[in-house]
């Protein structure tokens, strides 16, 4: 099992554990994060916008150019920001802590 951190815009901490190869995004949702993921995953949206801790940013795949794209559309980026839907849990990545932006956007609803 592969254990994640959330961190709410509270500050509150929730903690979550799946199978390595599920995404981020599943475990958010699972774990009552707002994570809507309007999309289902195929990046036509931002709203599974998260920010990945900075120890843990430079062990995850690197964002594609359409994963790029998107986060330039969401609200609250960082420099560590992902879709969590691009996402995948793996070994490496026991422990990681992901914090929640404070506003979202909903593109399919602009």
């Amino acid at each position: 099992m592969v254990r994640v951190t959330f961190i709410t815009p509270e500050g509150d901490q929730v903690k979550a554990e799946a199978a390595a190869g599920t995404r981020l995004l599943e475990v958010g949702q699972a774990a009552g994060m707002p994570l809507e993921g309007t999309c289902e995953g195929q990046m036509a949206c931002s709203t599974c916008h998260v920010i990945v801790g900075a120890d843990w940013f430079d062990k995850l795949d690197p964002a594609s150019e359409d994963e790029e794209d998107m986060l330039d559309l969401a609200a609250g980026v960082a420099r560590t920001s992902r879709l969590s839907c691009q996402i995948t849990l793996s070994e490496a990545l026991d422990g990681i802590e992901v914090r929640i932006p404070g506003e979202s956007r909903d593109l399919q609803r602009l």
